[in-house]
């Protein structure tokens, strides 16, 4: 029986393109920093944009950033292209004291040589895919 991985590979043999990951919050919680950190990276060596539901914290996105650094090859891999909201703020000190620290929101993540960041705000982070046959907007 073919897994998922293998149905993918499939897919993508017949109809090549850009894959997009919408990764959610429950897959990344249990993880400790540097199982998110590989996982990331894997995944976008691999060719593949993620969105991540809950985004990484200031810590684990320089981390992410010192491991991209090692990894490079100007052959394979050239890093990455990252966009994320930073971290919700708190509407009042009831909710900094019930929370805790803050949380991550989204981000966006992907192979450098695909995924171009075009415009950011507060609300929306705007991104092109850029792909052999032209860009598609995201």
């Amino acid at each position: 029986m073919k897994d998922d991985n293998d149905l993918l590979k499939e897919l993508q043999q017949k109809a090549p393109g850009v894959t997009i990951n919408l990764v959610s919050a429950d897959r990344m919680g249990p993880m400790t920093e540097t199982e998110k950190i590989r996982f990331i990276l894997d995944e976008v060596e691999d060719g593949r944009i993620l969105v991540l539901e809950r985004g990484l914290t200031p810590m684990e996105e320089a981390r992410l950033i010192q491991a991209t650094m090692a990894e490079i090859d100007t052959d394979t891999f050239i890093g990455i292209e990252m966009q994320s909201y930073g971290t919700e703020p708190y509407r009042n000190v009831f909710q900094k004291l019930i929370l805790g620290a803050p949380r991550p929101r989204m981000a966006v993540i992907g192979p450098a040589n695909l995924l171009q960041t075009v415009r950011k705000d507060s609300n929306q982070i705007q991104a092109q895919i850029l792909t052999k046959e032209g860009i598609a907007v995201a």
